[in-house]
């Protein structure tokens, strides 16, 4: 199977997950972009979505499937979305595509987390793929000076604005031993938005698909994470 092949078989998967007569929460990306034309399948089983970009509301809309704003929903019982690297703690790094910021505002308000991804995604350690850090444009400088200090190379991302309006710096050269506290302390420098790492908020499902077919992992509440 080609790597397509396999996003797509994960995405699929993921509509087990969707509960009838509800709004669905989605994300963003080239595996995200499968889920939603799965969802387009089953559409008069869901009330809408909600959605974490631009462009993933555009392919909704396009499918007939009405798009909420989030200010006017109450709860979601599922958000669905891929993920650049995910490791064994259901810990990620998301932002490839630049909508990290509202990716991790749905996931905070949805009752479970579904990560779909082939899986060249799962990784022992996070940090091979740049982590992506959404920063107010005038503190670019300052920023990257930190993010230099921290151990990482920064680079802003040329030609690209996210629909938030800011700067994307992609950071390169780290190996992130401890998701959870490196989240929380790049997102204390004055001018971050938020950053790329899903730790203080990860997966709690994952469908990984590989040549065998798509196999199914579950977080439990010791955050440890068992196949089904």
């Amino acid at each position: 199977m080609t790597q397509d092949e396999l996003k797509k078989a994960a995405a699929i998967a993921a509509l087990d997950y969707i509960v009838d007569d509800t709004i669905v929460g989605v994300g963003t990306g080239s595996t995200v972009n499968h889920f939603i034309d799965g969802l387009a399948t089953i559409r008069s089983r869901i009330r809408g979505a909600v959605s974490s970009s631009e462009a993933s509301s555009a392919r909704l809309a396009a499918h007939g499937i009405p798009v909420f704003d989030l200010n006017g929903i109450e709860e979601i019982p599922v958000y669905v979305d891929g993920a650049d690297e995910i490791d064994a703690r259901f810990c990620m790094i998301k932002g490839g595509g630049g909508a990290l910021t509202r990716e991790k505002i749905v996931a905070a308000v949805s009752h479970r987390f579904v990560c779909i991804c082939d899986a060249t995604k799962l990784v022992g350690t996070l940090g091979r793929f740049p982590l992506p850090v959404e920063v107010v444009p005038m503190a670019g400088s300052h920023v990257s000076r930190a993010l230099t200090r921290l151990g990482g190379q920064p680079r802003v991302r040329e030609n690209f604005v996210t629909d938030n309006g800011n700067l994307i710096i992609d950071v390169s050269g780290l190996v992130i031993t401890d998701p959870l506290a490196l989240e929380a302390q790049i997102n204390q420098i004055v001018g971050v938005v938020t950053n790329g790492l899903f730790a203080a908020r990860g997966a709690d499902v994952l469908l990984l698909a590989d040549s065998g077919g798509v196999e199914r992992r579950v977080r439990d509440a010791n955050m440890t994470a068992t196949r089904t």
